[in-house]
């Protein structure tokens, strides 16, 4: 006779838990995922609260800056530099998505709801994968407003549809990436507040010491090596080729990531995921021990 599990995440009756191993592993992954979808769609405001920042930094960049800023080949040009900005905007914004996934995870440890998924039979990695998959969701949601609001400011591509789709998947899987940083500094950290000041506090330097808003050839010579090897970069320059919003004549930079950053921005991204979800499941199984 098989034993009969119930979730309290499920309404009804209960129901045959899933095998074993990664099937079990999938499943429990699945449920904490549309837990996470459901408790987005009952508070919109986390989602329209999300896409004011980004929206505010496509119109101040686009009007504020534009037309300011010397672009290598194309000069003081606004129109240039709308094209050339939105890969910057795009991926700040799927990174600074990280913050409040270090809040959503450090709120459940303060309110005990983690503790309550240790009780249950689930995999220990399920409810650490099921958060950043429900938050890759809500930022690809974001992502596809802002590209309205970037085409209604100016913004074009000029590749075919295959490679557009490509770039904003290298920008979806950044995102994942490094919402399993956030996954860390939330466990890592003792109260919601920390956790959003944590996730904030590294990534300005992140995304602004790199090639998003201006040319590393505009920047002192250090900051210029160092934003050309910033994985950001790397996803920026990359989404850059695939849109067609390339500077004229190719990356202006001869750094490895900026030749070839397609390749560069996978890398660097799976290897962010691999070292950072180890590290964030190693954390939270001593956490909840």
């Amino acid at each position: 006779m098989s034993a009969q599990t119930s979730s309290p995440l499920r309404n009804g009756p209960p129901v045959p838990a899933s095998g074993g191993g990664l099937g079990q592993s999938l499943h429990d992954t699945w449920v904490i995922c549309k837990r996470n979808l459901i408790r987005m769609v009952r508070i919109p405001e986390v989602l329209v609260f999300g896409l004011v920042q980004p929206v505010m930094f496509v119109v101040l960049f686009s009007y504020v800056f534009g037309g300011s800023i010397a672009l290598p080949g194309a000069g003081l040009s606004a129109a240039a530099y709308r094209e050339y900005l939105m890969a910057g905007i795009f991926a700040q914004t799927v990174t600074f998505a990280t913050a409040g996934a270090s809040a959503g995870l450090a709120e459940d440890m303060q309110k005990g709801l983690v503790d309550r998924f240790r009780s249950l039979p689930m995999s220990r990695g399920a409810v650490l994968s099921g958060r950043t998959l429900a938050d890759s969701a809500q930022t690809a949601l974001i992502l596809v407003v802002l590209a309205g609001v970037a085409l209604i400011v100016g913004w074009r591509t000029h590749e075919n549809f295959g490679k557009v789709l490509a770039g904003f998947g290298l920008l979806l899987l950044l995102g994942y990436a490094f919402s399993w940083i956030g996954a860390l500094i939330g466990l890592l950290v003792r109260t919601p507040e920390a956790a959003t000041s944590g996730g904030l506090v590294w990534l300005f330097p992140l995304t602004f010491v790199s090639t998003a808003f201006v040319p590393s050839q505009n920047m002192p010579a250090v900051l210029g090596h160092i934003a050309e090897w910033n994985p950001f970069s790397a996803t920026v320059q990359a989404c850059r080729d695939l849109f067609g919003n390339a500077l004229p004549g190719g990356a202006p930079s001869g750094a490895w990531p900026m030749q070839h950053p397609v390749w560069a921005s996978l890398i660097y991204s799976v290897l962010i995921v691999l070292v950072f979800r180890t590290l964030a499941v190693r954390r939270y199984r001593k956490a909840t021990s």
